[in-house]
């Protein structure tokens, strides 16, 4: 099988090091170049420690084009700036782990056309696309925890949400709300009801359920960990569990990484895989849903694997069949 020649702008944050951790472990993957302008020069081992020993690659300050495609992990709004600095042979592929080209309305340069990267969403487009805009970390895990739903138009009442992310989700660069004094053994709420992957994921969702029209109350709140989300998810329904319970294992029993438990979850059960688990509940009228992913894997690097892995025609798990540590 051809081996997929790989390019990486913006190699030197977390996402960048998940990212190289994979692929150079990948059956089917050559990592030509990892750009980054600040780090020209320096061993990847450097900078993301964790690789010493696995790869003597070295960081680059130029782009080749004889590659087969391109991840920008570069931040929110660069995106399109590199882009627009460097131009990219068409027939190079292009998966963007910003949130640059997610929403439709952003969802064009030039003339690429970027599909929305959630393959339990969108897997047959992304198999035919040449650009990918990979889905944000807490959209990823609270969306798994509801696509069952709008795909059988059962989304009928105003959805709650509360979802914990580790530090690792807010980047490497170091802000006051990432420093250890003040995140270990410490809690605190941001941008309630304000979260910009409300967006992404009201436009998934009424994908799939055209008269979604309901509130999504979302309370995004910081953890004193350094990786995974949690989402606790309610709405009230007329499903019975056991009705609810077949919906999700139906829609989910073709996706590979995503898989209904019939027991309570923990993060530690994904942490360090690409796995997404979804648990439910019965409360009265309520159906309660905990959705769990690790917001560096499946809620962006690993995810932006498994999307290349579906646009070149490979197993979906390739390179992905990763074990947490359990304890």
């Amino acid at each position: 099988m051809k081996t997929i020649r790989i390019g990486i702008a913006g190699g030197a944050g977390y996402t960048g090091g998940e990212l190289i951790s994979v692929l150079i472990n990948h059956p089917h993957a050559e990592i030509v170049f990892v750009h980054s302008n600040s780090n020209a020069g320096k061993p990847i081992s450097d900078v993301h420690t964790d690789l010493f020993g696995d790869t003597d690659l070295k960081f680059s300050d130029t782009l080749s084009q004889n590659i087969d495609v391109l991840f920008l992990c570069v931040g929110h709004g660069d995106a399109k700036k590199f882009l627009d600095a460097n131009p990219i042979n068409e027939n190079v592929k292009i998966i963007d782990l910003s949130q640059d080209f997610r929403l439709n309305n952003n969802s064009t340069l030039a003339k690429r056309n970027f599909v929305y990267g959630l393959p339990e969403l969108n897997r047959e487009s992304i198999k035919k696309s040449d650009n990918i805009a990979n889905p944000g970390c807490f959209a990823t895990c609270i969306q798994l925890g509801l696509l069952p739903l709008a795909a059988s138009g059962n989304l009928n009442s105003e959805i709650h949400i509360n979802a914990t992310t580790g530090s690792s989700g807010a980047g490497q660069s170091p802000g006051a709300t990432t420093h250890f004094t003040w995140r270990n053994n410490n809690l605190s709420v941001y941008k309630p009801f304000e979260h910009q992957h409300l967006n992404e994921i009201g436009e998934s969702l009424t994908h799939l359920q055209k008269n979604f029209i309901e509130e999504i109350s979302f309370i995004p709140q910081r953890g004193n960990f350094s990786r995974g989300i949690l989402a606790a998810i309610y709405l009230e329904s007329s499903l019975s569990l056991e009705q609810a319970q077949k919906l999700y294992s139906d829609y989910y029993e073709s996706h590979p990484f995503t898989h209904l438990s019939l027991k309570n979850i923990d993060l530690k059960q994904v942490v360090n895989t690409n796995k997404a688990l979804v648990y439910l509940e019965k409360h009265g009228n309520k159906l309660f849903i905990i959705s769990i992913i690790d917001n560096l894997l499946k809620g962006a690097s690993g995810q932006a694997v498994q999307n290349m892995n579906l646009m070149f025609g490979l197993d979906e798990m390739a390179g992905l069949k990763l074990k947490g540590i359990r304890f």
